[in-house]
Formats: structure tokens, sequence, C-alpha cells
């Protein structure tokens, strides 16, 4: 991937960067007001919580549509003060991606990113990609093939993240919801990581950390040590490590279970006032 493969890109109120296959006029005009295509009627909402992300069908330069995933950050409280020191989440969003496609590795192919400042405050911000067809998050997949398929998953999956590791690609998010599967027509898997504005390329990452990277990942129970013996390119798994892991993971989940008891006892404090 060449320069030429993004471009700065300066709108009414929002600045950014573009890929350059987008960068006609069709499209810059249809993107130029993104909060309003997130509220139209023919638009498909996939998420609106902390964040909201939709999908858009946009013009291409030759006059066909093409669909395009709109993410939209909030910027609010603290999110809106770091801005005054750090790069918005659309731009780390723009960054990860392009730095996965360096690498390589695949995701969703970023479209622009798009911010816009009042002051020196971060007001609004978009991140753009291209809609893969066919794909599903990994978590869909972990409960519901048989134990043959399930296994030829996780080697693929092991191997991938491997394969990412060894490039210094550290996802911090590297969850079940941010990993996308799809079959390819001769039957393998391929796997696409989203939420890249969690990436993080390092020079070298250590073999405790890459094992820490797996815990969010909801390997079910009895395959765990088969799929870190395929990560690990080992036939039996190392104590310690399989205690790192494992050690790890149990206090993720834990962390993760008590912030779940955490917002129902605000929801309840809530409704208690209403």
């Amino acid at each position: 991937m060449g320069k030429e493969f993004e471009q700065s890109l300066s709108l009414p109120r929002f600045k950014g960067r573009i890929q350059a296959s987008y960068n006609h006029p069709l499209f810059v005009h249809a993107i130029s007001d993104c909060s309003r295509l997130l509220r139209d009627q023919g638009t498909e909402i996939l998420l609106n919580r902390r964040n909201r992300v939709g999908v858009v069908a946009l013009p291409q330069e030759d006059g066909k549509n093409v669909d395009i995933v709109i993410k939209e950050f909030h910027s609010r409280g603290l999110n809106k003060l770091k801005s005054l020191f750090l790069r918005g989440k659309a731009f780390k969003s723009w960054r990860g991606a392009v730095a996965l496609i360096k690498r390589g590795t695949e995701t969703p192919p970023p479209v622009a990113y798009l911010e816009k400042r009042k002051g020196l405050f971060l007001d609004q911000s978009f991140f753009l990609a291209e809609r893969v067809s066919g794909i599903e998050e990994i978590r869909f997949l972990f409960p519901n093939l048989s134990p043959s398929e399930l296994r030829r998953l996780l080697v693929s999956l092991s191997l991938h993240l491997s394969s990412c590791h060894k490039k210094g690609i550290l996802h911090r998010d590297l969850s079940d919801g941010n990993i996308l599967v799809k079959k390819d027509k001769a039957g393998k898997f391929r796997f696409y990581l989203i939420d890249t504005n969690r990436i993080r390329i390092k020079k070298r990452i250590g073999l405790l950390s890459r094992l820490k990277n797996l815990i969010r990942l909801g390997v079910p129970l009895d395959f765990q040590r088969f799929f870190l013996q395929h990560y690990l390119e080992t036939t039996r798994v190392k104590r310690f490590h399989w205690f790192w892991y494992k050690i790890n993971k149990s206090l993720y989940t834990h962390f993760v279970e008590l912030k779940k008891k955490l917002r129902l006892r605000q929801l309840a404090q809530k409704l208690k006032i209403q």
C-alpha cells in the first residue's frame, strides 16, 4: 500500500483523511453530514450505545452504491478533556486500520475519518469503513460449531493471532466482538479485526504479554489448552504458561462480573429514584 492510499480531507466543518479511491465529489458530498446519515430512516443501525454505528449505501465514482459502516464517537466528559492533548478515537481507528493493512492483516477497508473541533476540544468524530459481506462475530461460532469444526476454527484463529503478535500487532481489546469471521470459497476461515482504535504497534511483544492478550476470547473451557497448544506451536503447554493464562483469565472474568453487578446496582438505584 503506497502513500497514494490516503489523502487529506477538508470539509466546511470537518477535517480528516480519506482513501484515495473514495476522494471524489459524489462521495465527499455524501459524507459531509454523517450525523444526518445516521438519522436517516433507511440507515441500518448496528449499535446505539456509547457509540453509534450504522450502515449506509453511498455513491462510488461510477455511480454505483457501496455499503459503508459509519461509527460515531461521542466526545464528552473525560474524553473531551483528553482531546486537548491526545488524538481522538476516529483518528486512532484510521491509524490502526491502515497499520493492519500495511502488515497484511485483514480489517474492513478504512474509507475515511472526520473530526470537528470547537476551540481546542474535539466535538464530533466519525470513522468510515467498507462493509464486508458474509461475516459474523466469532462469539456466535464458539458455542454453535461441532467439536471437529470448532477445532478447525481454533487452529486457524491461533495461527492468525500468533502471526499478528509476531508482526507487533497488539489489539488492546481482543474480545469475541472484535474478531469477525468468514469462510472463503476454499472453505478456509478468514479473520477481520475491528475496533481498530485499540490497535497498538510494538517492536516486540513478550510471550507473557501475548498470552495475557488472549484472555478476553471466549474459547470454550474444554478447548482452551488445545487453543494454546496451537498458538504456541507445541504439543505440550508448559505449566507456568498455562497457570499464567488461567490466572489472568480468572481475574479478568471476575472483574467483568463485578462491573456487571455495579451497573445493575446503579440501574436499580436510578429506578428507585424515578
